[in-house]
């Protein structure tokens, strides 16, 4: 079993372009293709035609049980009221974390503006995500996305499960060090290339997650996600297959982990669903 715990539905060309139907046709073929039984996808810290926002995600996954949403929140037009409607769809199981975009937008992971935001995760016991390490975009501010910075919410935070989008890249040991440390701190390792690896930068990488296994990081720790559609969910599935680590550290990563972590169900699976079961 295989679960994408890291997918966006955005077009990143033309932000006035409403594209989702394109966009959601398009990752179930590459679900379809690689053998991706179920997805989450991460909304937008800010909403356009080409950034579906949180509302508008669920509304067009609501009949596809296999595709679950993070939402994504708003630095800088967030209030405590915003959580009003989220509480609905996590009840409905329809939002399963919340996606935090620290270097897209100014601010840390500890600013107190996000202490309502972390009660709510605790409350209902839904992991958030906080993006850590390079930017898409070259307008955004590393200082903000330096994975040490999510120590500080993970130690005042007991409660709160975290997870550490990118393992941190490029710090990637000082990501290690913050899972190592925190009992409530996860790594993904989605968004590590644009597109496909390219031979020497995927074996440069796979050397990276190798040692973080080997030397900090125990595997129940890490979540398989890929960053679709910045990055190619083949070259993932490659990237995985030629990883030097044991089939039940595998098996973990790809699957088990998301699935304890984010309350999945294992039976929503896009193959079980198209076979009626």
């Amino acid at each position: 079993m295989i679960i994408d715990c890291h997918v966006h539905l955005n077009h990143y060309g033309d932000e006035s372009v409403r594209t989702l139907d394109r966009t959601l046709e398009q990752f179930q073929l590459a679900m379809r293709r690689n053998r991706i039984d179920q997805a989450l996808v991460l909304t937008s810290y800010m909403a356009t035609q080409a950034r579906p926002s949180t509302r508008e995600m669920v509304h067009a996954l609501r009949d596809i049980p296999y595709l679950k949403v993070v939402a994504g929140l708003d630095y800088l037009n967030f209030g405590p009221n915003d959580l009003g409607e989220l509480a609905d769809y996590v009840r409905d199981g329809k939002v399963k974390g919340l996606k935090l975009y620290p270097g897209y937008q100014p601010f840390y992971p500890s600013d107190p503006k996000w202490r309502p935001a972390y009660e709510f995760a605790a409350e209902h016991r839904i992991p958030v995500m906080i993006h850590t390490g390079d930017t898409y975009t070259p307008k955004g501010k590393l200082k903000y996305a330096h994975p040490l910075h999510v120590d500080e919410v993970a130690v005042d935070f007991p409660e709160v499960n975290f997870v550490i989008c990118h393992i941190g890249n490029p710090w990637i040991r000082d990501c290690m060090e913050v899972v190592y440390k925190n009992a409530n701190v996860y790594t993904d390792i989605s968004g590590l290339t644009l597109g496909a690896f390219e031979d020497r930068f995927e074996a440069y990488m796979r050397k990276q997650v190798q040692e973080m296994l080997l030397y900090g990081v125990e595997p129940d720790s890490v979540l398989f996600g890929t960053d679709w559609p910045i990055a190619s969910v083949e070259s993932y599935i490659e990237f995985m297959e030629e990883l030097a680590i044991p089939a039940r550290d595998k098996r973990k990563i790809l699957a088990e982990n998301s699935i304890e972590l984010y309350g999945l169900d294992p039976r929503d699976s896009l193959f079980q669903t198209r076979r009626g079961t």
